[in-house]
């Protein structure tokens, strides 16, 4: 969302408590709010991923420590509402925190590090690299993008997929 001389006026107004301000930052923000919406959230939780994105703006905008990071902050709100909303329709998370807190009771810790260990062989070595380099070695993103000589972008992207085939690989 890119925001005019005017916009940017009435969000640092917003920002600073103006609560006229604040209302006519959610009239403007609901459009790019909802464009996005439709694109990440089934077309059925649309309406109600950008009311709960307009609600969360509302209650937490102070918590916006600089202005430019403004939209990437909003549009961070409104996928993790349509994530959630998804979950919610098909009692399904690819993140079940509960069953992976069952899967590590169940285990030994000489079995956890034997488990990880083949987890980890069983990735291709681009995703293993960043994930060693990242978690083993803790490297930041900056660092294992010059060390292996690609964007950061590249690096978070492996970094995800690598850690998301791990976790599948464990709890299959």
């Amino acid at each position: 969302m890119a925001l005019s001389a005017q916009n940017a006026l009435v969000l640092q107004s917003a920002h600073g408590g103006d609560l006229g301000a604040l209302e006519t930052l959610l009239r403007v923000c609901r459009p790019d709010i909802r464009r996005y919406a439709q694109r990440h959230c089934l077309i059925s939780d649309v309406d109600d991923a950008v009311q709960e994105a307009l609600l969360v703006l509302a209650r937490r905008l102070q918590s916006v420590r600089t202005l430019a990071a403004f939209s990437g902050w909003l549009f961070t709100v409104v996928k993790r509402e349509c994530r959630r909303l998804g979950r919610q329709a098909f009692k399904y998370d690819p993140y079940d925190e509960a069953a992976v807190e069952h899967w590590v009771a169940r285990h030994s810790t000489a079995d956890l590090r034997l488990d990880l260990a083949a987890a980890l062989q069983s990735l291709p070595a681009p995703y293993r690299e960043v994930i060693l380099l990242r978690d083993f070695e803790e490297l930041s993103i900056a660092e294992i993008a010059v060390q292996l000589q690609l964007t950061s972008a590249a690096v978070k992207s492996r970094l995800h997929r690598a850690r998301t085939l791990t976790r599948e690989y464990l709890l299959a």
